[in-house]
């Protein structure tokens, strides 16, 4: 992976529509980034939280829980009750190893995928409302707001798996 150029720079990917692709390329480039930096981290360190510091295994719980919320309501439908639940374990979760947190975020970047696969390109302005509130955006909005928000939890593993590394 080291010696590729980032995903925005290998090109289209396949079965995406040109005008999500950029989201397609940053969801794919935190996999890599996940995999890369917190795919050998023990349990320890995997849940260390470095001067209070949320941990790794937060970052990549989060991720995969907040993917699947932003794309529910992109796909203009309310949180079910097992999303609202797996929201509030979000911060007391069992200490999972990397590689099960990693198949998780795995799976649901893949079915991510699949879905900005199918969406139509006609609806992308599509209003869309977001949480009880009902706060106002568009299905393009919940799109690209999934796909920086996976890259900025993707940094923030990055940084933190580092940390934890020089703490042994």
């Amino acid at each position: 992976m080291d010696s590729q150029p980032e995903v925005w720079l290998r090109g289209p990917v396949p079965g995406i529509p040109r005008e999500l692709m950029s989201a397609a390329q940053a969801f794919l480039q935190t996999m890599e980034d996940v995999e890369r930096s917190a795919g050998d981290l023990t349990v320890d360190q995997l849940w260390r939280q470095p001067g209070g510091a949320a941990s790794v295994g937060y970052h990549i719980l989060h991720l995969t829980g907040s993917t699947d919320r932003l794309l529910t309501y992109a796909r203009g439908e309310r949180l079910s009750q097992d999303q609202k639940t797996a929201l509030s374990a979000e911060n007391s979760p069992p200490q999972l190893p990397a590689a099960a947190l990693i198949a998780q975020l795995r799976a649901r970047i893949d079915s991510t995928l699949a879905y900005l696969g199918q969406v139509a390109v006609d609806t992308i302005y599509d209003e869309r409302s977001v949480g009880r509130a009902s706060l106002p955006t568009t299905v393009i909005g919940l799109l690209f707001h999934a796909a920086e928000h996976s890259q900025r939890h993707a940094g923030q593993i990055v940084t933190t798996a580092k940390i934890v590394r020089g703490m042994e």
